[in-house]
């Protein structure tokens, strides 16, 4: 029995159990290994385990709810019979470099643990893949019919290709400009003034001209502030060295201290005047 007609067995939960694994909102870590000389895509089990029991997951309907690793174990050991997924064992790099894919032999023992591998034998939804397929030949059939277009659509696609170009020089053109404004006015009016400051910075395309100019001014770098002295601990000072005393604050070296640092402190003795 080939595997697309044990998957085609699978109940409906099962598989749209499946699917979401095996798209993009489960968030698993989807490695690239070599088995029988072909490539697939393997995973691990605790990263399946984890898609399982995200919140994106809780959001699905018509999927076996699922609250703890334990249950999430048994769903993913009911999805094994069906071929979705088999456990394979990992092992050295397939080329000379070790980046290459690894080595995947299918295990006997098909069962699910979190600390093994999975190898995919399903490539979930396809109607994105056919709806690109259709949309390339739709694309490649009208660049192939475009002298057979009528007059009115052959000029408006001139008139957008010469738009588009128009955009991209005076981009460049404004990218020149304000690099040779900032030099002049660097040696004029130091530190300089950048025109469109946000040209390339990553924002929206209307905040990119915004603001219109801005000084070269470096950025202030935050530091953090050191804990200060307070006020009365001058005051305080002074009435115990009246009393023949005063204490002194001082750094605590010792690594096993158990104490604050500000709580540190030594009484020492001061002569009488």
């Amino acid at each position: 029995m080939s595997t697309l007609e044990q998957q085609a067995k699978a109940p409906a939960d099962l598989r749209a159990v499946a699917q979401f694994l095996r798209g993009s909102n489960s968030g698993m870590k989807i490695r690239v290994g070599a088995l029988n000389g072909k490539r697939v895509d393997y995973f691990k089990g605790k990263s399946a385990i984890k898609a399982l029991l995200s919140p994106a997951y809780a959001k699905l309907k018509s999927v076996p709810k699922i609250t703890s690793e334990a249950e999430a174990q048994t769903v993913l050991q009911s999805l094994i019979p069906f071929a979705f997924f088999l456990r394979v064992d990992r092992g050295g790099p397939s080329g000379t470099s070790s980046t290459s894919p690894k080595h995947l032999s299918v295990n006997q023992a098909q069962l699910f643990k979190p600390e093994e591998y999975y190898a995919w034998f399903y490539e979930g939804s396809q109607w994105t893949t056919y709806a690109g397929g259709v949309l390339m030949v739709a694309i490649m059939l009208a660049g192939v019919m475009f002298p057979l277009w009528p007059p009115t659509m052959r000029l408006g696609v001139w008139y957008l290709s010469i738009a588009c170009l128009g955009l991209v020089g005076l981009f460049f053109v404004i990218a020149i400009v304000r690099l040779i404004f900032y030099i002049v006015t660097v040696l004029v009016a130091s530190p300089g003034i950048w025109m469109f400051p946000k040209l390339f910075a990553d924002v929206g395309f209307v905040e990119s001209f915004i603001p219109l100019w801005e000084w070269d001014l470096p950025k202030k770098k935050t530091k953090k502030r050191k804990g200060k002295e307070p006020k009365s601990s001058a005051a305080n000072a002074e009435k115990l060295s009246a009393n023949g005393a005063y204490i002194e604050e001082v750094e605590d070296s010792g690594e096993g201290s158990s104490r604050p640092h500000s709580r540190n402190a030594t009484v020492e003795e001061v002569p009488e005047d």
